[in-house]
């Protein structure tokens, strides 16, 4: 018989919500980084505006936390 706890869905709940604002995170940092503003930015210093790297840096990072959670084997009790 399997037990699961309330940590184990508290867990799992927020490793989804992580993985959906870092696709979110993603889906804004790419859309800042192909915009006029950003075009500017590369043209007068090589780069694009800080805004948009943070924003993809965010995503990536917080779609890898949530996708290592969901990975995770739930342990039972």
């Amino acid at each position: 018989m399997e037990h699961h706890n309330k940590g184990t869905t508290m867990t799992k709940s927020i490793s989804v919500a992580l993985l959906a604002g870092g696709i979110l995170l993603l889906i804004f940092g790419i859309n800042a980084y192909n915009s006029s503003s950003s075009d500017i930015s590369r043209f007068f210093t090589g780069s694009a505006t800080d805004k948009s790297i943070w924003m993809l840096v965010g995503g990536v990072a917080m779609s890898v936390l949530g996708l290592v959670g969901l990975s995770r084997k739930s342990k039972t009790v």
